[in-house]
Parts: C-alpha cells; sequence; structure tokens
C-alpha cells in the first residue's frame, strides 16, 4: 500500500496541476483513529477558494471492491468531511468500475490514466485504451481451459445456483479451480451469493468479455477431402457422433455446428473438434483423405478435450458443440462468422434479467 500510496499522490498532482486556475495543492496521507481509516486529502487553492478532495486508494479496481470502498468512503466524507469531494484510486478502474464511481457521485483516477474529477468549476474526464498486463493476464486464465469448463456448465442456466463442490463435479475440474472462478466472478460482480450457493447474475457481460479475450481452443487444425455430399455425409457424421448417453469424442463445431443451433446460412466447408479417438472414427465413417488443396472437412484435433464435455444434441447424433463455444468460435471466424455469431447469440444465448 505503501508503494500505492506514493503512486496515488504523484499521479494526483500531476492531474490537478494541468488546471491553470488552481495555484496550490497540498496532498498529505491522514489517518483518522475515530473513523478507523486513512486516506489520501488533497487541500486546494482555487482562484482563492479552498476544496478538499478525500481519496480513497486500493490495490485492485475490481467492481466488488470498488462498491464497498465507495460506501466506506460515502460513510466517513458525512460523518467527517461533508464538503469534501470524494475520489476512489486504484492501479487500474475498467469500465464497469468506473461506472460505479459515477453512480455514486465520486471522481476517480488510475494509474493508467483514466481520470474523472468534478469539483468547484473544474470538470476533468481522460479516457484511455491501455490495459495493465496484470489485468489482461488475470482476465484471461478466467477463461483457460479448465476454467472455461466451470463457465460452460454455469452458462447453461445462469441462475442455477451451485455449491462449490457440486459445481467442481459437474465440471469435471477441481474445487480449487471452481474456486478461482468463483472469485473472478464475484469480483467483477458478474456472479452472486444466494442461500443456495454461487449463481450468474451478469451472464451478458460475462459473455462479452469472454468473446472480447477469447482465444481459440488449442487444437491442431486438419484439412480433409471426403467424396460423401449432402444427406449422404450428414447419415454418416450422425451415425459417428452418436453418443448413447457418453461424451462424444467428437462434435460439429463452427458453422457445422450453428447450422443445427440456430440455421444463418451454409459453408461448403463441414467442421468439427474431436480428441484422437473422434478422429479416427471420422476418417473411417466419412471416408477422409488427406488434402492441401481444396479442403471440404476441417477437424480440429483438441489437446484438451474438455470443451467436448459440454455439448447439445438438436437431433439424433447431430453432436454439437453448446452455443456458448459455437458462438466463440463464430466470432474468429471472420466477418460471415460474425454475422452468424451475432445470429445464434440472438436465437440462443439471451436471458431474462
Amino acid at each position: 500500500m505503501k508503494n500505492i500510496e506514493g503512486q496515488a499522490t504523484q499521479v494526483l498532482r500531476l492531474l490537478l496541476e494541468q488546471v491553470p486556475a488552481i495555484r496550490q495543492v497540498d496532498i498529505r496521507y491522514e489517518v483518522h483513529e475515530s473513523a478507523q481509516g486513512a486516506h489520501l486529502v488533497a487541500r486546494i487553492n482555487l482562484s482563492g477558494r479552498h476544496h478538499v478532495l478525500v481519496c480513497e486508494m486500493q490495490s485492485t479496481g475490481q467492481p466488488r471492491h470498488v462498491r464497498m470502498a465507495l460506501l466506506q468512503l460515502r460513510s466517513y466524507i458525512a460523518h467527517h468531511a461533508q464538503d469534501a469531494t470524494p475520489v476512489f484510486i486504484a492501479p487500474y478502474l475498467s469500465s464497469d468500475a468506473q461506472a460505479l464511481c459515477r453512480e455514486q457521485g465520486a471522481g476517480f483516477l488510475d494509474f493508467e490514466g483514466n481520470a474523472r474529477l468534478v469539483f468547484d468549476s473544474v470538470f476533468i474526464e481522460r479516457q484511455v485504451a491501455s490495459k495493465p498486463v496484470v489485468d489482461r493476464r488475470a482476465l484471461r486464465s478466467l477463461f483457460k481451459p479448465k476454467s472455461a469448463q466451470v463457465l460452460r456448465v454455469m452458462l447453461r442456466n445462469p441462475r442455477q445456483a451451485w455449491r462449490v463442490t457440486d459445481l467442481a463435479q459437474a465440471a469435471a475440474v477441481s474445487i480449487g479451480h471452481v474456486s478461482n472462478v468463483r472469485v473472478g466472478l464475484l469480483d467483477r460482480e458478474w456472479a452472486q451469493v444466494a442461500e443456495a450457493g454461487l449463481f450468474l447474475s451478469e451472464p451478458e457481460a460475462l459473455l462479452d468479455a469472454w468473446r472480447d479475450a477469447c482465444e481459440p481452443p488449442v487444437a491442431k487444425r486438419l484439412a480433409f477431402y471426403t467424396t460423401l455430399h449432402g444427406s449422404a455425409f450428414e447419415e454418416a457424421a450422425r451415425r459417428v457422433l452418436r453418443s448413447d448417453g457418453e461424451a462424444s469424442p467428437a462434435a460439429f463445431a463452427s458453422f457445422s455446428a450453428a447450422h443445427w443451433l440456430a440455421p444463418y446460412g451454409r459453408t461448403g466447408t463441414h467442421y468439427f473438434y474431436a480428441d484422437e479417438a473422434g478422429l479416427e472414427r471420422l476418417q473411417s465413417a466419412l471416408k477422409l483423405s488427406p488434402s492441401f488443396k481444396g479442403e471440404n472437412v476441417v477437424v480440429f484435433l483438441l489437446k484438451d478435450s474438455g470443451l467436448l464435455r459440454d455439448t447439445e444434441e438438436p437431433a439424433p447424433g447431430a453432436i454439437c458443440t453448446s452455443p456458448v463455444q459455437t458462438y466463440l468460435d463464430l466470432v474468429n471466424a471472420g466477418e460471415r462468422g460474425r454475422e452468424a455469431a451475432d445470429h445464434l447469440r440472438q436465437e440462443r444465448l439471451t436471458w431474462p434479467k
């Protein structure tokens, strides 16, 4: 916190000194025993008028922590500094965290350069596109394969409440993985805890973030050619994918999955995800031969087959990746894929508030 205090002081001073009308800035770290806390307090001379900013500093700017800190800051000002302007400072504040500050009538600034201060005749607002490496890394880790298995389970029915042990069992991951996902969701206020357990309160926001941070599953792209076409290909594919109640080693993916889940437009190429066993079955049943040109079947051989646990069967044997995974794949499939993704989301991935 001492390092944050020093950085916060420097960033706040630099911001205030850009205002020509501000003649004097005195910034101090003040401990208040009666209020059981400490704040960075800036006393400002603005063209002969005096003003005070009381700043709450946190090492994290996740929305849940911001909300609690703003309540504490508001309470302190109400009892000890009624005429002061509240300001929240953190290393990085997302757009959601910034929105919370606006809702609470508090100013904010972070070390990336985002800032909003409004008092007297001063109005400062600045937005930057950059995100710190640590924040990007933390967000990406939430969508890594094991964590993604937890998210897929929860997105099947966002309002369903889960105990940690039950969720770990349903997602086939460790309790530790579920606990890490739980913290990430709660910190970003995408989930809440009820008496029955954890549930998704903002599935749309979660899916938006997953889309924006999404990296394709780690897989080897294999191109093939088959002489089977039309109904003959479809029947052969559905026979080989039929699960009989067990997890299938292969599934329709991307545009091929979307054809069954929310038809939008056909493509001349068929797409599958598969593990090693699934690849062998596809090669045999669909008479696939390797193709370096003119491919009409693409199989993504998965390094981690966890996403094959989350499938749908809209018709007998038509095993497809889930709407969530299909949506993410389509988003990364170019302009036409984006259009198909938007259609799929409208048809299958909207949830009542």
